[in-house]
Formats: C-alpha cells, structure tokens, sequence
C-alpha cells in the first residue's frame, strides 16, 4: 500500500468536502494530528475507520486504498490489488509482533541462561513463543479458529518448556 498515495488522496477529498482536519477527526472520533498522520503518509487508519472515512468523503473504501478515483471499468481489478496489499499489510505487521514477542521472550531466556547452563528446551521455548505470538497476532487480525488454536497449543508448549526449562 501507497501510504503517501492514499494520504494525498485523503487530504484532496477532505478538502472537496470542506473539512478541516479537525473536522474530520470529530466525525471519526480520533484525533487531528492522526488525520495529519495518515495525510502526511506517516501511518494508515485502523481499518476499522475505512467504512466510516468513505461515507464522509464520499468516496468508496476501494479507492480510499488505491488512493486514486477508480473509473468503473477498473473496479474488478482495483479491488483485487487492495485486497493482495492488504493481505500484505497484514502479514507484515503479524510478522512485526512475532519479531517483537521473540525478542523479548529471547531476552528473558538469555537473563535465566545467564544464572543458569542452557539447556535445548530454551531453544524449543522460543520457537513455541514465536509461533505463539504469529497465531495469536494472525487471529487478531482475520478471525480464523484455527490460528487461534495453534496459538493456544503454543502458548501451553511455551509455558511447559520455559517450566522445564527453569526447573532443570
């Protein structure tokens, strides 16, 4: 995703509107200097604003994502390429908290280590405490029971090595 694009995009059609920046965080009930933010190009609104930013703009959430006006015989094909970067968005930020939750569970690990000899079962933990926050991060963001299981299986083969991991 166009984060510049679709920034400019917004702040043409807030304007066409007559809305200040303001103004159109009132209406959203977020702050101006987020409005600024998205307009700028620094960051994208949370999704769940898309529906709500299109009525007021009057525009249609496809091309608040393509950050363009789309002619009607490019819909099909818009609509594809929003819904391929959003899957990428997605991905990308479920791999951004992986990162993060392995890095602080690897943190943890090399403070316990330093107190005591390591052992496998630290390596096994880290790798069950990444999976645990991929899933977990992936259910937050599309719903699907099976992520959500598979980060709760994890999460438990997370608890029961660092356990061992401590006692041993």
């Amino acid at each position: 995703m166009n984060q510049e694009k679709i920034g400019k995009f917004i702040a043409e059609q807030r304007k066409l509107n007559n809305l200040t920046q303001e103004e159109l965080a009132e209406k959203l009930g977020i702050t101006k200097n987020a409005v600024s933010k998205w307009e700028r190009g620094l960051g994208l609104m949370d999704m769940s604003l898309l529906k709500p930013l299109s009525e007021i703009l009057q525009v249609s959430i496809n091309e608040i994502l393509a950050g363009e006006k789309i002619k009607s015989n490019e819909i099909e094909k818009k609509s594809e390429e929003n819904i391929i970067n959003l899957t990428e968005l997605i991905e990308l930020r479920t791999m951004k908290y992986g990162v993060i939750g392995m890095a602080l569970f690897f943190m943890v690990l090399v403070i316990i280590s330093a107190i005591k000899d390591i052992s496998s079962s630290s390596l096994v933990s880290l790798i069950c405490a990444y999976n645990t926050i991929t899933f977990l991060s992936r259910y937050k963001f599309n719903k699907e029971r099976a992520d959500l299981t598979a980060g709760i299986l994890f999460f438990l083969a997370t608890i029961l090595n660092t356990i061992t991991f401590i006692i041993i």
